[in-house]
């Protein structure tokens, strides 16, 4: 499609030599994440608008999750107007299998940490979402997965104590 067709495109297609363009988006990527942060900003403020608001120095429990939404809105406000003005790409496709592996690694791991530790649970997250990629290399995501491992390990059981099993009850632990 060339280049000329409406700068204001949202949807752009030709047919028979003759351009139609449906919207004054420039930017849809902008737009729609633009949409999405302003939705989950003015969320988290709505939610939050019950609870009480404290000062910056005494945070009450609605300070953190008000502020937190109210910049979230405001960053989205600025991606949706900047939307129509600064052109950008279309959004391809949607990459519904890389979404459900990455999706489905966290599922598998939060059902494996309780039975099988805290390392072998990182292990399959790891190899699980580094399948989604299309550069994927069995070798370098297991050494990635080991030191994510080691280091998990030694962060959070061994320096901060949380209780999460190093090798959990199915392997002994």
């Amino acid at each position: 499609m060339s280049s000329d067709i409406a700068p204001f495109c949202l949807v752009c297609f030709e047919t028979d030599n003759k351009n139609y363009s449906m919207s004054a988006i420039r930017n849809p990527k902008d737009f729609w994440a633009g949409l999405i942060y302003l939705g989950i900003g003015l969320g988290a403020v709505y939610i939050a608008q019950d609870y009480e608001m404290g000062t910056a120095v005494r945070m009450g429990p609605g300070y953190f999750p008000i502020v937190l939404g109210s910049v979230l809105a405001l960053i989205g406000f600025i991606a949706l107007v900047r939307s129509f003005l600064r052109p950008g790409e279309a959004i391809g496709r949607l990459a519904w299998r890389e979404a459900l592996l990455v999706l489905g690694a966290t599922a598998v791991f939060g059902m494996l940490v309780r039975g099988a530790g805290l390392a072998l649970s990182l292990l399959v997250l790891v190899v699980i979402s580094a399948y989604a990629s299309r550069q994927f290399r069995l070798r370098s995501s297991v050494l990635l997965a080991l030191g994510l491992a080691l280091f998990s390990v030694l962060v959070f059981i061994k320096g901060l104590g949380i209780p999460l099993p190093l090798w959990g009850k199915w392997l002994g632990g």
